[in-house]
């Protein structure tokens, strides 16, 4: 096991870094109370740099234009990027996007790459990934009542569904629904594409999380679809396959969350530390930095941002050497331990700032009213203790 970074990979990080550093940081105070409509002009300036820059895609296969790096090399990518909401969506590779071409470059057919895939990659068009259900645990994918009916050659869609990222302002949907209701548990599901101006995709809300509803890019859409019907040849893989689509999507994808949620947590310890060295507590100089209590929460940051960094590339190097599968148990640590990580450190730091902390002045109230949701999306961090507790019970027992 090495985490040396190539020449060329140090290269590639420092650019990356500078980028966001000058291009993209400065754009946060408009951005946190801007629709985001109001800025893709401005946006997609940004995005046509990146591209010049040749640093488009960085998790994309080369052959789809993307930088085609490994899960390793992507992940320390996502955590320059992390440490700005705007990073990951200017270098093409925010969710669900990101997740969506995986699923297509492995199990869509030549036809649907060249529509959906392709424009997809070259960030021509948005996506969505349409498969929690409002009544139903969405860390289950296994439960589901939303159904696609063969009739003729169609599948007509009728379910509820919400926490559809990126709903809003998407060409297309991913749907997960059961198509074989007799079939075992884990074969009853398969994934079928919606375009989302099909009659029958609703469109209900951007649903308001933490008090902010967002709009395109940063929106959790709630969809009814109500006879919606699409050609049975949009179905992606083979049918029953969904809920096997699903994890092999999910896997990966924690680990770019994770690296992604420790470069908040690289930022947020930057503006913890230098607003403990610069704001003054005493009229003999002193500053917070003096103070113990503060000393302790710096201490505490990096020793544990130290921790989950490690653990989350030695999951993202499993991945590269082993597979998803055989990595699920560093997968389901980081997970959690990441997530929690990050709650903890983005609290101290606002702490520190006191009631600037609660403004939108700095960035860090956009991450705690947003990042919040990290214990609960792909899978509530009581779901990933559970399952590897009992895998790890099982070892034993055997």
């Amino acid at each position: 096991m090495d985490f040396t970074l190539s020449d060329k990979m140090q290269t590639i990080l420092g650019m990356i870094n500078e980028f966001v550093d000058k291009e993209l940081i400065p754009l946060e105070p408009e951005f946190v109370k801007t629709e985001f409509r109001d800025m893709e002009p401005v946006l997609e300036e940004k995005r046509r740099m990146v591209k010049q820059m040749e640093l488009w895609g960085p998790n994309h296969p080369r052959d789809l234009g993307g930088m085609g790096l490994t899960m390793l090399e992507h992940g320390l990518v996502s955590e320059a990027l992390g440490r700005c909401p705007l990073g990951h969506y200017v270098f093409g590779c925010q969710a669900p996007d990101a997740g969506n071409i995986e699923i297509l470059h492995i199990h869509a057919t030549p036809e649907q790459k060249e529509k959906y895939l392709k424009p997809l990659v070259k960030g021509e068009i948005r996506s969505c990934f349409s498969m929690t259900e409002v009544d139903l645990p969405g860390s289950n994918p296994v439960m589901m009542d939303t159904t696609a009916v063969k009739d003729g050659s169609d599948y007509i869609i009728n379910g509820h569904k919400w926490y559809t990222t990126a709903a809003d302002g998407s060409k297309f949907a991913i749907v997960m629904a059961i198509t074989n209701p007799d079939a075992p548990p884990y074969l009853r599901a398969s994934m079928i594409i919606v375009p989302t101006d099909n009659p029958g995709f609703n469109l209900v809300r951007n649903i308001p999380v933490m008090g902010h509803s967002g709009s395109s890019y940063a929106s959790h859409g709630e969809i009814l679809y109500q006879n919606c019907r699409v050609p049975q040849s949009n179905i992606l893989g083979k049918e029953g396959m969904g809920f096997v689509m699903a994890q092999e999507r999910l896997g990966p994808g924690r680990i770019h969350h994770c690296m992604r949620w420790l470069g908040i947590c690289k930022r947020s310890f930057d503006l913890m530390c230098r607003r403990a060295n610069e704001r003054l507590v005493a009229p003999n100089g002193k500053t917070l930095a003096t103070r113990q209590i503060v000393q302790e929460w710096v201490a505490d940051s990096a020793a544990e941002i130290q921790a989950a960094r490690l653990m989350t590339l030695y999951a993202a190097w499993r991945i590269d050497t082993v597979g998803p599968k055989d990595a699920r148990d560093d997968v389901s640590m980081i997970k959690y331990v990441v997530a929690n990580t990050m709650q903890r450190v983005v609290d101290r730091a606002l702490q520190v700032h006191g009631g600037l902390g609660m403004t939108d002045d700095t960035v860090l109230a956009y991450f705690f009213r947003h990042e919040r949701a990290a214990r609960i999306y792909d899978g509530a961090d009581e779901v990933h203790k559970t399952s590897l507790a009992k895998r790890v019970l099982q070892r034993y027992e055997k």
